[in-house]
């Protein structure tokens, strides 16, 4: 009997240890998947967190370009309004920029048209001077007009005997047909230069080549006085000396006359004044 007790005994505990060890084999599985369903529950929420903080930095940065946009918005609204007023004087400046503009045209064309009456002038006073002196040896008489001014530059020989201020008769012929063109322009003032060579000069109350250069000056202007009535007021008479030669190796060419007719400063404003009446310019 006690055999057949413990072989139940036995059996009971086998059969015992069976069902606890399937049991714990399935927990251990259950437990396994549960595991693998929390770590991927886990990866799922970290990416969910990393999307959070993402779309949370994408948030922030398009409030701030939201709130910049908005702070530009309001910046051109203002300089709109600056700008209004800014197109306003600018459209003032720029009105009175081309009425300077119509000013400095104008006052450009009143002066071109003043130095082409001027060179006009010019012009018909060297046609006469030619024209009454024109028989006259080319190397002793030039008529040049330079920067608006007539020059008439006559050799010493026709004028005066060597190292003398004394004028000769053939002067006097020159000096007569000159006057005569001078005479007919009562509005030209001219001044009578003396030049002479650079070889040292000393004669009687003469001391130097200045002496000498104004002294021939003094006696030309003192015919064209005297003998051909030319008026004096018009007249200035200078003396050059050596110091403003035309040739370094032909001395005789610096031994010169030279009458400069002058520019009247006057003249030439009243010829602007003229320009300024004109119907052509003032349109």
């Amino acid at each position: 009997m006690k055999k057949i007790i413990l072989g139940c005994l036995g059996v009971t505990l086998l059969l015992s240890s069976c069902v606890s060890q399937k049991k714990y084999a399935a927990l251990e599985a259950q437990q396994q998947e549960t595991q693998d369903l929390l770590n991927s529950a886990t990866v799922k929420l970290n990416d969910c967190l990393e999307e959070k903080a993402s779309a949370s930095a994408r948030l922030q940065t398009l409030e701030d370009q939201n709130a910049f946009l908005k702070a530009n918005n309001q910046e051109l609204i203002n300089n709109m309004g600056d700008l209004t007023t800014l197109t306003t004087k600018g459209a003032e400046n720029l009105e009175k920029s081309l009425e300077s503009l119509q000013e400095k045209d104008l006052t450009i064309r009143r002066l071109q048209d003043a130095i082409t009456r001027r060179d006009s002038v010019n012009l018909s006073l060297v046609q006469s001077l030619k024209g009454v002196l024109g028989n006259l040896d080319d190397e002793d008489i030039e008529i040049s007009v330079e920067k608006g001014v007539v020059f008439v530059s006559i050799s010493d020989k026709l004028l005066f005997s060597s190292g003398s201020y004394n004028i000769t008769n053939r002067a006097k012929e020159v000096l007569g047909k000159v006057a005569k063109v001078v005479n007919n322009k009562p509005d030209f003032e001219f001044m009578v230069e003396g030049h002479t060579d650079d070889v040292p000069y000393r004669k009687g109350v003469l001391l130097d080549n200045w002496d000498l250069s104004t002294k021939r000056a003094t006696a030309i202007v003192r015919v064209l006085q005297n003998d051909y009535n030319v008026d004096p007021k018009r007249m200035t008479a200078a003396g050059r000396s050596e110091y403003i030669p035309v040739s370094a190796t032909d001395k005789s060419k610096n031994r010169r006359t030279r009458i400069v007719v002058l520019p009247k400063i006057d003249q030439f404003y009243s010829m602007i004044e003229e320009g300024m009446k004109d119907p052509a310019i003032n349109k």
